[in-house]
């Protein structure tokens, strides 16, 4: 079928955490273009967001609060039912991760990582279903993972083991939650150019590595966030449980392709 609606999300209310900037950001901005209101988290104040997403003529609230404080996250859901009338999207994005070999890395750095990468979505998780059951409207929660929740990366074994968590969250949400038309998914985004990855890398690096992918670029936040939209819109209805990648084939074997030489 084709959707040909400029505007699937119109009438929905969406909360986004970690959206002040990169691939949060990205999405909220698209799901405000797709109709649907929304209500911005961050630790820091997402001003940008919100004027951006207000730019596309629907109600953007802030929410500042930090991910991993169980009350904050409780708030931030009752908010938006307060504001907005109802909670019908919830993206779970906020991440933090530090690079260190586990056996020399900090405990308070390790848990830090933890606490916002898994507790966070879940605490997010059971705040938005609650709301969600009460209203009896349905509902679509989507979870920002990672390849990182099967692939060992070195250096990144706090991270990888919460991406991990939250993968199995997203699937036995989506069993749980079926009954009451809540459907539950997963975005595994790839290398992603944002601001966060000058933690780790240069802009040069960036663009070397990027070029080195099978689609020959790092992602955009643009590029993650026409996956929200499908998975929220409602014609998405008979999609739950799922996992959609979004990496430009970062995950394919692409070093042994490339051993292949052309004739």
């Amino acid at each position: 079928m084709n959707n040909t609606n400029p505007k699937p999300l119109a009438h929905k209310n969406a909360l986004i955490t970690g959206a002040a900037r990169g691939i949060g950001q990205g999405i909220a901005i698209a799901l405000a273009e797709a109709g649907a209101n929304v209500v911005v988290n961050d630790l820091n104040a997402p001003d940008e967001t919100i004027q951006l997403c207000s730019a596309a003529g629907v109600n953007a609230i802030a929410f500042q609060g930090d991910v991993s404080d169980r009350a904050a996250m409780e708030a931030a859901v009752a908010t938006t039912v307060a504001q907005l009338g109802s909670i019908d999207i919830l993206v779970s994005n906020a991440a933090f991760s530090d690079r260190e070999l586990f056996y020399q890395a900090s405990d308070a750095g390790f848990e830090k990582t933890i606490n916002i990468c898994m507790w966070g979505p879940f605490y997010l998780a059971k705040a938005a279903a609650n709301a969600m059951i009460a209203a009896g409207n349905g509902g679509s929660l989507i979870f920002v993972s990672s390849p990182h929740a099967y692939l060992a990366i070195p250096g990144a074994m706090a991270y990888n083991m919460a991406k991990a968590a939250v993968d199995q969250l997203a699937r036995t949400a989506a069993v749980e939650l079926a009954e009451y038309g809540i459907r539950s998914n997963i975005i595994h985004p790839g290398w992603t150019d944002t601001p966060g990855e000058r933690k780790f890398f240069t802009d040069q690096e960036l663009a070397t590595r990027g070029a080195a992918l099978p689609l020959g670029r790092l992602a955009k936040p643009s590029d993650i966030a026409r996956g929200a939209v499908f998975l929220a819109d409602p014609a998405s209805e008979y999609i739950t449980g799922a996992t959609i990648s979004i990496d430009g084939g970062i995950v394919l074997p692409y070093g042994e392709m490339h051993r292949v030489k052309k004739a």
